[in-house]
């Protein structure tokens, strides 16, 4: 049986974000809008992991985390605690409550799921890749230079290029999308693993280097996605 897992925000687009990221693991999910809703779901269902939004009406997030872990029955939930600003004294409070770990607003995909993946390992932090062999410009270090994007997911890609590039370096990137997509996809990116002739990773893929994409716009999220649901997945 799935592990659960229980959202909490009364903003209904973090509660989506958050279900997107979760889209590739084996967990069954739910939904609260406030602590109160989250306490009385969290006797109901049992969940492993609650992320919950610190503050929220009726009851907040530091409220139902204490209540969580005063429940003898409830006290081995993993609470992860989430807020808009993630001040010193929001940080003290939810610890205070008794959270078992602590992120902030705006949400980053994978901070989010490795801090998940820590409590409950079910959590999967992958997208679905695709391959792919799409021509592609980029600029980096104030030069415009060339690769192609060989596997591709919405929020990353591998870029084969023998130009060597800085581990965490920032770069802008374009590239098209095949027929009958056809759309033209530029986005921001960071150099997040290395394939290079002086830091080789894996040797059975051609030189290059791994990209994570920063906070790419809804349309081009919707446009990569409409591409990655419709081919086969490699991983």
């Amino acid at each position: 049986m799935a592990k659960k897992v229980l959202l909490v925000d009364d903003v209904s687009m973090f509660i989506e974000l958050q279900k997107e990221y979760l889209q590739f693991s084996a967990v069954d999910i739910l939904t609260a809008r406030d602590g109160k809703e989250a306490l009385a779901i969290c006797q109901a269902e049992r969940p492993v992991l609650v992320c919950m939004d610190l503050n929220m009406p009726i009851m907040n997030g530091a409220e139902c985390c204490r209540a969580i872990k005063k429940d003898p029955q409830l006290r081995e939930t993993n609470v992860i605690m989430i807020t808009s600003e993630g001040k010193d004294a929001d940080r003290r409070i939810c610890f205070e409550a008794g959270c078992d770990d602590f992120i902030t607003k705006p949400l980053d995909r994978n901070v989010f799921l490795e801090t998940a993946r820590k409590l409950l390992p079910a959590i999967d932090r992958r997208d679905k890749r695709v391959a792919c062999h799409l021509k592609a410009k980029y600029r980096a270090v104030g030069a415009t230079l060339s690769g192609i994007v060989l596997n591709l997911s919405q929020h990353g890609a591998y870029l084969a290029t023998n130009h060597e590039i800085e581990h965490g370096s920032i770069l802008d990137l374009i590239f098209a999308l095949p027929d009958p997509y056809g759309s033209i996809i530029q986005l921001r990116g960071r150099a997040a693993w290395l394939n290079t002739k002086t830091t080789r990773r894996k040797s059975t893929m051609p030189e290059g280097f791994g990209i994570e994409f920063l906070a790419p716009d809804e349309n081009t999220l919707k446009d990569l996605a409409r591409y990655v649901e419709s081919e086969p997945g490699i991983i």
